[in-house]
């Protein structure tokens, strides 16, 4: 038989044990009790890792994300340990694969030149390129064009936070799509500003995407759906959203990219 579940009350007291008194059997409980919400983004993440990677050693990086969100969470300031959490177990997952340096050297290239395709003719077509566009410029067929999206997807998952970081004291953090609220612990103001940057620009790219990749990054990233769930809401096929999302995050990085070079000079 499983463990029963808790009750609010019974997890704010956990709370104000372990953030209060240091009870560490009280952290072990809180772990034990959001451990799903580590099988929840793990699962979103494994759509576009499959065949690359064991779901058990993706479980295992964003338990890492779990324990440091219980270890840095404040419940005294009012935020909801859910969606701090969600961010960094997916912080941790990414963290992880990029550690790994698993994706191929040539794959990666293919999906900067995709990227930069995409930024160079939307700036002189003055609009969004269609697929057939963006083909012709890359000198190859349709078919070979939604080829090339479905082989470069994977990376859409982890790399727009490489575009999204702002400085900490241990080193860059990301502003993740769906962390909507500043670290509770960051109290340099300097740092806040810049966090709150970094979102209004992301936010500002994502309002300039086309209206079914704006659309598929909202339900994604902001309402929590699978690629699976949001093929249904849109009628099209997982494969579909699939290329949808990877075209919008291409999109979004090569403006953040543009973004990070002004900052450079």
């Amino acid at each position: 038989m499983g463990e029963k579940s808790l009750d609010q009350q019974e997890i704010n007291l956990l709370w104000q044990e372990y953030k209060k008194k240091k009870d560490m059997q009280a952290r072990e409980k809180l772990i034990l009790h959001y451990t799903s919400l580590v099988w929840y983004v793990a699962g979103r993440l494994a759509v576009g890792l499959q065949g690359y990677f064991e779901f058990d050693d993706i479980i295992s990086a964003g338990i890492c994300g779990l324990i440091n969100a219980v270890d840095r969470f404040n419940p005294d300031l009012g935020y909801k340990f859910e969606t701090f959490a969600i961010a960094r177990i997916r912080g941790a997952i990414i963290d992880w694969l990029r550690s790994l340096n698993w994706m191929p050297q040539s794959l990666q290239r293919k999906s900067r030149e995709l990227e930069n395709a995409l930024v160079y003719l939307e700036q002189k077509l003055g609009r969004h390129p269609e697929d057939e566009e963006v083909a012709d410029y890359l000198g190859i067929t349709l078919e070979q064009f939604q080829q090339l999206v479905q082989r470069v997807a994977p990376i859409t998952l982890v790399s727009l936070e490489d575009y999204c970081h702002v400085p900490g004291e241990g080193g860059d953090e990301p502003c993740l799509l769906q962390e909507g609220i500043p670290d509770p612990q960051a109290t340099d103001p300097a740092r806040s500003l810049e966090f709150q940057e970094v979102k209004k620009t992301l936010a500002e790219a994502i309002a300039r995407l086309p209206e079914k990749e704006k659309l598929v990054i909202t339900l994604y990233y902001y309402e929590g759906l699978t690629l699976k769930e949001i093929g249904k809401v849109l009628d099209v096929s997982e494969s579909r959203v699939s290329q949808l999302h990877t075209k919008a995050v291409l999109r979004l990085r090569g403006r953040l990219g543009r973004r990070k070079k002004d900052l450079i000079g």
